[in-house]
């Protein structure tokens, strides 16, 4: 399932104890040591991670707590950190102050919680006046924070259209992914992420989004709950069916649509892909990149089954 946002509480680690503890004769004196210190927590943007689902089973995180201080002046160990990774351009935001954390890139890491600091032990309370200290402080408590995280971008590039419109196929082709496919319209029922790596530093992470029927912003279909992830991509790469019986019908279909849900979706970046083109002769395809044209947009044509449209798609990306 993919899951875009989650309500997690993270708990700084606890500090740990300080040691009461006195030197066995003929050596006298306190010798307890101080706790450790209570772990942190941190959060790192990554490209790797492209779901918050991790925190739909782990809506309470807490950190390791610092050890015992130990004898002979020997310090517990402080907590081991906790580094958790989220998807890059998650917005993270404290529920209680509504501080607001972003992560617009990868290798941004913040601290969320900090550990509590470890007691003292008997050893530190010694004096000229008080020789034999029986008592040494308990660790103190990490700081704590309810937040909300939010995935603001989930793709550089998103994939819409009408149902069985040939985007699972083509983020199969052009990446890792293995979406579900099928000859029947919702075959996708959560969007389906894939990453297009092209040599070592250039890649483009693609996001299949569930078919859009007329009516989506009024909840027919898959509804609202998927239109709302259209709002996260830079790029629309429009997919309409070369077998299709109006392409133009279909095209605004899916228009009209994303704009009464977000009017500000008409000034996102927009590819038209002519699908399945294996299913028309050439003259046929030229027909309907003509018929096309007047919607202002770039057109490509592409099918799964010609490698050669594939590697002009791949170019192109």
């Amino acid at each position: 399932m993919f899951t875009d946002e989650a309500q997690i509480e993270f708990s700084g680690g606890h500090g740990g104890a300080g040691r009461v503890s006195f030197h066995k004769p003929p050596v006298r004196g306190p010798d307890g040591g101080n706790g450790g210190k209570g772990a942190d927590i941190y959060l790192k943007s990554s490209d790797s991670v492209t779901t918050l689902g991790y925190f739909t089973r782990h809506s309470k995180i807490s950190a390791p707590n610092g050890e015992m201080g130990g004898t002979n002046r020997k310090s517990g160990k402080d907590g081991l950190d906790l580094i958790i990774e989220i998807p890059t351009s998650t917005e993270v935001v404290d529920l209680e102050t509504e501080e607001k954390f972003e992560f617009p890139k990868p290798g941004i890491m913040i601290k969320i919680v900090q550990g509590g600091l470890g007691g003292r032990g008997n050893f530190e309370f010694r004096s000229s006046r008080n020789t034999t200290p029986e008592y040494a402080q308990p660790g103190l408590e990490g700081t704590k924070k309810k937040v909300k995280l939010q995935i603001k971008l989930i793709a550089d590039i998103g994939l819409i259209g009408l149902p069985n419109s040939g985007k699972s196929s083509l983020l199969n082709e052009l990446t890792s992914a293995n979406a579900k496919v099928g000859n029947y319209p919702f075959t996708t029922l959560e969007p389906n992420l894939g990453v297009y790596q092209e040599g070592r530093k250039s890649r483009s992470i693609l996001a299949d989004i569930p078919g859009i029927i007329e009516g989506a912003g009024d909840g027919k279909g898959l509804g609202l709950k998927f239109l709302k992830h259209i709002e996260k991509v830079k790029t629309l790469f429009h997919c309409i069916p070369c077998d299709s019986l109006d392409p133009i019908s279909d095209y605004h279909t899916v228009r009209r649509e994303l704009e009464d849900f977000n009017p500000k979706l008409k000034r996102k970046s927009e590819v038209i892909l002519l699908t399945k083109s294996d299913l028309v002769n050439e003259k046929g395809l030229e027909e309907l990149k003509y018929e096309l044209q007047g919607l202002g947009r770039q057109i490509l044509t592409v099918s799964v089954y010609n490698f050669d449209s594939i590697e002009n798609l791949k170019n192109f990306l």
